[in-house]
């Protein structure tokens, strides 16, 4: 085929499959446009490799391990491969649409507040273990290769510098020094080999003090001076940093990699597992939360439970008819589940202590209100670990949402299917994301689709 982009009513079309419309982005190899499924109006992002010039500087091996790995992952925080399509000049990427840009692009606006940062570094660390977990090491984290959807859900972008697992030596160890200097492990610098796994731990907590700082932890105009601080870890945390995160960056920007933290013990840290309250879902909804709580009669071992008050939006979206989970949290459905019931935060308190009791999880109220949960033996991923947490939404009506915060998340989806459902009938009024409903609505939006508005045609074609 030597004709691939066709023009049909002043749009370009490709292949007869996808209408592509404004430039996104490029670089010395790539061009990144926008552009529409024809069959089924959806937006993706379609990524123009020009042959030669890969061919060129010899990395067409890099590009087909590009596509190896993004084929191998599939995970909501990693930006999704849809289709590769090569033409005798060119190679197409069609990769899912981020539509909120680089999350580079907040940090230029400022610092984020912690429960901000701890949103987006939240699904990084969730993509990442995700990726160690298949042999995938992504060896380029950076602010710009974090990308965000128009939930603010984070996509992890960029894999043509990852290494497979099999590309490892004898030794076990990553031997190509890879990644942006400010943000590269001080072992990759010294191209002695590395762990990969270790390697993005160090660069997700450069990550996570730009986000919280607005500036890198490691600068110098003279870049020898630059290399000579990563390799002491020679920085310091702004006074405002909480104490947890200081701990947590300190255990992720340690220069010796066998003490520096694993992603299991970074979920583990205090900072991390701190629940993220509804002020950080502000750039979601567009309304503002209430800020009424009220506490619940209870005995000496309950303690006291606080309740979230939910608005109007907050409402709707959790209700069983509308369901909006993907607003809030990507992974619903995969470590998060809610319900909504008529019984008093009391009564929910008694059910999930007695389900506790029966099935010999361990029970605790943390100090911000949310119940624990964890099993008393390790599993896959080490012990298993649930909060929950009751929102009020209104008189007499409450939201009760069950997340995951550590193990395996197939036990913990097992957990949920044949133990807590069966248990907590007789207090739920209804499971929001019941596959029932979810067709139900799913049918509903697709009758009701209306076309996507014409997109702006291609640029001119660079000879």
């Amino acid at each position: 085929v030597f004709t691939i982009v066709y023009i049909m009513e002043d749009r370009s079309v490709l292949m007869k499959r996808y209408e592509i419309g404004r430039l996104l982005g490029q670089g010395t190899f790539a061009k990144v446009y926008y552009a529409r499924n024809l069959a089924t109006g959806q937006t993706v992002a379609i990524k123009m490799i020009d042959k030669d010039k890969i061919l060129k500087t010899g990395l067409m091996d890099q590009i087909k391990r590009e596509i190896s790995i993004m084929r191998m992952v599939r995970h909501p925080n990693v930006l999704q491969l849809f289709e590769v399509m090569a033409t005798k000049n060119k190679i197409y990427f069609v990769l899912e649409y981020a539509k909120g840009g680089e999350l580079f692009n907040k940090i230029t606006k400022g610092k984020l507040t912690e429960e901000a940062a701890r949103k987006y570094f939240q699904q990084l660390i969730s993509a990442v273990d995700y990726c160690h977990s298949r042999g995938v090491y992504h060896r380029d984290l950076k602010p710009e290769n974090l990308l965000l959807d128009e939930n603010e859900t984070l996509k992890v972008s960029d894999f043509g510098l990852s290494a497979l697992a099999e590309s490892k030596r004898q030794d076990g160890l990553l031997h190509t020094a890879c990644g942006t200097p400010a943000y590269v492990a001080p072992e990759v610098l010294s191209r002695k080999g590395y762990s990969g796994a270790k390697a993005d731990v160090w660069s997700s907590g450069v990550i996570l003090f730009v986000l919280v700082a607005n500036y890198l932890p490691f600068h110098d105009k003279n870049l020898i001076e630059m290399y000579k601080k990563i390799s002491k870890a020679e920085y310091r945390c702004p006074r405002y940093f909480s104490v947890a995160l200081k701990e947590l960056l300190y255990g992720m920007l340690d220069p010796d990699p066998n003490i520096r933290m694993s992603t299991s013990r970074i979920k583990k840290s205090p900072w991390y597992r701190k629940p993220i309250g509804m002020a950080a879902l502000k750039n979601v909804t567009s309304d503002k939360n209430f800020g009424l709580t009220g506490d619940i009669d209870s005995d000496k071992n309950q303690g006291s439970l606080s309740l979230t008050n939910l608005n109007a939006f907050d409402i709707i979206s959790f209700s069983t008819g509308f369901d909006l989970s993907a607003l809030f949290d990507e992974k619903y459905g995969q470590r998060e589940a809610r319900f909504t019931s008529k019984e008093s935060a009391a009564a929910v308190f008694a059910t999930l202590n007695e389900l506790a009791r029966r099935l010999k999880l361990k029970f605790t109220k943390k100090d911000n209100g949310v119940l624990n949960l964890a099993t008393t033996k390790e599993g896959r991923k080490g012990m298993l670990e649930l909060d929950a947490e009751i929102f009020e939404i209104a008189p007499s009506f409450l939201l009760v949402e069950l997340k995951k915060t550590n193990g395996d998340t197939m036990e913990y989806q097992k957990l949920i299917k044949d133990d807590i459902r069966p248990s907590l009938k007789d207090i739920v009024w209804a499971w929001q994301g019941d596959q029932q409903q979810t067709r139900i609505l799913r049918q509903a939006e697709q009758e009701q689709l209306s076309p996507l508005p014409p997109i702006s045609p291609i640029p001119p074609q660079q000879s």
